[in-house]
């Protein structure tokens, strides 16, 4: 994989940039990004399996010119506490609302003109038999690709994949996501488990 630096984001050079290009080459990772066209996406973040993963990500993104924004429940943000994460990125989702979090989440999405919210479907660091549907049924909702971000460890480099926007055939979907993260390798590669939709209970 080559280094990707799209002029359109050159622009966006400073230090911020300078800093986190010149820490990834000290550590030896490689950056390899096509950006949907879309000013609105999911970032899919796998293999997520370790705590290193959200320091080098978050290099990769200001090296690419994107800022990141995650979901979390509203009672974390209270107080300064609160104004930290909405600093870092946060969105607040009202969990004990009646309007679930998929709707919640794809309001958010209707009402923003430019958004990036990034989401590790596995949940967890740990090892897990599937990974949790709620990105895909937010990115269908909102009509928005998902686009795939990866972190290959073996190879040392890291960025964004193929993105695409839900057809509604979920299988045939997670099946393409999977032929892309197969060859994808994480920290630690025996706790990433099988690419596939959490069964409906």
């Amino acid at each position: 994989m080559n280094t990707v630096l799209q002029t359109h984001y050159q622009r966006k050079k400073g230090i911020r940039y300078s800093l986190a290009l010149s820490v990834l080459k000290i550590i030896g990772w490689r950056i390899d990004y096509k950006l949907p066209e879309s000013p609105k996406f999911i970032l899919i973040a796998a293999p997520h399996t370790s705590n290193w993963d959200l320091p080098v990500m978050l290099l990769i993104s200001i090296v690419m010119g994107i800022k990141l924004k995650w979901v979390a429940k509203d009672t974390l943000f209270k107080g300064w506490f609160g104004s930290y994460l909405r600093w870092l990125g946060g969105i607040p989702v009202n969990r004990k609302s009646r309007t679930n979090f998929t709707e919640q989440v794809v309001s958010i999405f209707n009402n923003s003109k430019n958004l990036i919210i990034v989401i590790a479907p596995e949940g967890t660091r740990s090892f897990t038999p599937y990974w949790r549907t709620g990105f895909y049924h937010i990115a269908s909702g909102a009509a928005i690709p998902i686009a795939l971000g990866f972190l290959d460890y073996k190879n040392k480099v890291g960025g964004i994949g193929p993105n695409f926007i839900p057809r509604g055939d979920i299988e045939s979907d997670f099946r393409n996501i999977n032929d892309f993260y197969k060859n994808i390798t994480g920290l630690r590669p025996e706790n990433f488990g099988p690419v596939i939709p959490k069964p409906k209970e």
